[in-house]
């Protein structure tokens, strides 16, 4: 087939670039700033791609300066695939969170694995062998057909491939609010271990060297997928599934044993090597040029490709999945063909490495582009986007606070138990295989996984994690308690907090009320992890998620990962036998604005959000570690929606016992939002060791039975229900929503 393209009088004046989210002035930028002439179609193509939001973070950059990305730990910071934390004896720990949230609304099965797939080759390109995938997932309410649509085949996109490519998911988040409704997100993180002698850098160094393209061939899908992703999209915009791609895992097994094998035992040879994720070998080429200051001589015609006629403009913007482009050290070439091609893969010389800072791609012989590499790569213009307060913000500020009116304790517990943010999903993480690998210690339901890390006593623990409606009434506290409730997950599991990758997932950041979301939960996010110790060493940025004008809440996904020095020290939520004494660290204040339990008594999520002190939730985070270090504490469980009462109520399910506890407060406040706390159980062997050492935030309840009542007298009723009818009642919620 035969492509007619536009001259470049033509797209200058019929601004067929504007399509592509060029504006005026960059098109302007690039015509008289950089090249001196109006740029082809290929050159418009990829400044447009190289410069949207998704690839060059040009609205996002002045935010993500706030964060601190640096500590004593710290062994690779944002800037490359993904970010790299010592975890003592010459190893490493890598991880990568990524959104694919456009296309998981357009294609849930095919966008949320081609999702999976992309998170997965960010950490083996460091050279680090993936051992965990966890997901953050929101949609809008479950009585909604289309949701419940999305919701299965996104999960059966994320479960289809991590199960195939043997990488076991072990946990994640899920939340349910009618702003998803259109615009679901799709976040996924991966988990990779590599030896520090191993660590590898996405870069195209060494004039001669050879640039090889290794994996899977090209095809017309994704096209402007990175564009896509960089606009808000509307309802029934069934030309953009074109740019969705279409994943194969057992392709990207091949793939990421392949490049492991290189990496491993042929480090001489390999000079750089990047995954080819958005914008394609347009991005991963120019990428690896320019963060070695070099420049590029790409041949297109060398290019595999499954489609005929493609263009250079198609090759260098699609977006097939598990492909890999190396650099590689001059006369070494064949070397990497016989090895990938005991693996049944492609491995082809498209291009050599230059010095002149200039990327030339030739196709059928004729020169197609001739852009400076830095022109691409880092000259993209970086806005000072305008913010203002929105209207809600005051209102909410001014608002009396909800005071909830119980008149029947166990059945508003009840009602909690079966709300979709709260009820079990183990029906949805069912599908996945948690197992896979064999190292997996606590595996989806507790506050955090945990995956052991072989040959050694050490673990890691790791979770996902944001409460969206916290930062929707307030930001900058928002911002905070999604990093603060990560780090409680993970010290509840055992671990030491060392550092978060994050989604940023937000609305137009053209529209100033947005911005001022964005701006304000980074300075949120920003002192949390000073507080705590937990630079943010990778992430990324989804903006424009709005569909017919309407913003999701803003949604800044924290993924963390901690280390667990002793596999003695893992600790999971569940009670774990009769006798033993339950506790409450940290104190309970009447926070019911933004809580579970307004939304489902008003339908509502208003009011001044309550404080986080910084100081309060480190201290109680030291005191839980250092407890649990000791061996004192049986059980933990991070008190966070629906408050103490499902807490306790979680924590006696997996073995259905009962618990008799008395609590000083009114029943409502069983169900407040105070951040800061966990419920901890300890055996009568170790309460008086225990009691010993526990600060003034830390309170008795009651015991651990063996009744299977959930019993909790309050200063104004009593609850009591059966331990086993709560729970098939929080176990059965979604399949039966899902019906």
């Amino acid at each position: 087939m035969t492509t007619f393209e536009p001259t470049p009088q033509e797209i200058k004046e019929q601004k067929i670039y504007r399509q592509w989210g060029m504006t005026d002035e960059e098109y302007r930028m690039v015509e008289e700033d950089i090249l001196g002439r109006m740029p082809n179609y290929t050159e418009a193509g990829l400044f447009s791609v190289m410069w949207s939001e998704h690839c060059s973070y040009k609205s996002s950059k002045k935010v993500l300066k706030k964060f601190p990305t640096s500590g004593p730990q710290v062994l690779q910071g944002p800037g490359e695939g993904a970010g790299i934390v010592d975890i003592g004896d010459g190893q490493a720990v890598v991880f990568k969170a990524e959104s694919h949230n456009h296309p998981s609304a357009v294609e849930p099965y095919e966008g949320a694995a081609t999702g999976v797939g992309g998170i997965i080759r960010d950490i083996f390109s460091m050279g680090a062998k993936p051992i965990a995938l966890l997901d953050s997932l929101r949609f809008g309410e479950l009585t909604n057909n289309r949701t419940k649509f999305l919701l299965d085949q996104v999960v059966a996109g994320i479960g289809g491939y991590g199960n195939c490519i043997g990488i076991p998911t072990v946990g994640g988040e899920i939340a349910f609010d009618a702003c998803y409704e259109g615009n679901p997100l799709v976040n996924a993180m991966c988990v990779g271990l590599i030896n520090h002698e191993d660590i590898q850098k996405g870069q195209a160094k060494g004039v001669g060297n050879s640039i090889m393209y290794v994996g899977a061939k090209t095809g017309r899908d994704g096209i402007h997928g990175a564009t896509f992703a960089s606009e808000e999209f509307s309802e029934g915009e069934e030309q953009q599934r074109s740019a969705v791609q279409v994943g194969d895992p057992f392709m990207e097994k091949l793939l990421m044993d392949a490049c492991l094998e290189l990496i491993l035992n042929h480090s001489d040879i390999l000079v750089g090597i990047q995954d080819m994720g958005a914008a394609g070998l347009a991005s991963s080429s120019s990428e690896m040029a320019s963060k070695a200051g070099a420049g590029l001589r790409l041949n297109l015609d060398d290019v595999p490709q499954r489609e005929s006629g493609m263009t250079a403009y198609e090759m260098m913007l699609s977006e097939s999945q598990e492909r890999m482009l190396l650099c590689v050290l001059k006369g070494h070439e064949q070397e990497v063909k016989e090895l990938f091609s005991a693996y049944d893969l492609d491995a082809v010389v498209i291009g050599e490495v230059t010095d002149d800072g200039y990327y030339h791609l030739f196709h059928n012989g004729e020169e197609v582009a001739h852009i400076p590499v830095d022109a691409l790569a880092e000259d993209a213009p970086v806005y000072d986007l305008p913010y203002q307060e929105p209207a809600r913000y005051q209102q909410f500020q001014q608002m009396a606070d909800f005071k909830p009116v119980i008149t029947d304790g166990n059945a508003t517990l009840l009602s909690l138990l079966k709300q979709p943010t709260i009820a079990s999903k183990k029906s949805i993480y069912e599908t996945y295989d948690s197992q896979v690998g064999t190292n997996t210690v606590v595996t989806p339901g507790s506050d955090a996984a945990v995956v052991r890390i072989k040959g050694t006593e050490k673990a890691l623990a790791m979770t996902t994690d944001c409460n969206a409606r916290y930062v929707y009434l307030d930001p900058e506290i928002g911002g905070k308690i999604a990093v603060a409730e990560a780090a409680r997950n993970i010290v509840a599991s055992g671990g030491r907090p060392l550092a978060i990758t994050d989604c940023l997932n937000y609305g137009s950041p053209d529209k100033p009320e947005v911005y001022w979301e964005l701006w304000y939960s980074a300075d949120g996010i920003s002192e949390a992890c000073r507080v705590l110790n937990t630079p943010v060493i990778s992430g990324n940025v989804s903006l424009y998620n709005e569909i017919d004008n309407t913003a999701i809440y803003p949604t800044p996904m924290i993924g963390m990962v901690g280390l667990v020095d002793d596999l003695a020290d893992i600790t999971t939520q569940a009670f774990k036998q009769a006798g033993d004494a339950i506790y409450v660290i940290g104190g309970t204040q009447a926070d019911f604005n933004g809580s579970e339990l307004q939304k489902m008594l008003t339908g509502k999520i208003e009011g001044k959000l309550m404080p986080l002190d910084l100081t309060v939730e480190k201290a109680v985070q030291d005191f839980v570690l250092t407890a649990i270090k000791k061996g004192y504490i049986a059980s933990a469980h991070d008190v966070s929606e629906g408050g103490l009462g499902v807490a306790l109520a979680e924590s006696a399910f997996e073995k259905e016992l009962g618990i008799d506890v008395t609590v000083d407060m009114e029943t409502a406040l069983l169900f407040s939002e105070t951040q800061s706390r966990f419920v901890v159980s300890v055996s009568p062997d170790k309460q008086a060791a225990f009691d010993a050492i526990a600060p003034d935030f830390v309170k008795q309840l009651g015991t651990v039975t063996s009744s299977g009542l959930l019993s909790i007298t309050t200063g104004d009723g009593q609850i009591e229900l059966s331990t086993s009818e709560a729970k098939k009642v929080w176990e059965e919620a979604i399949p039966c929503l899902l019906k």
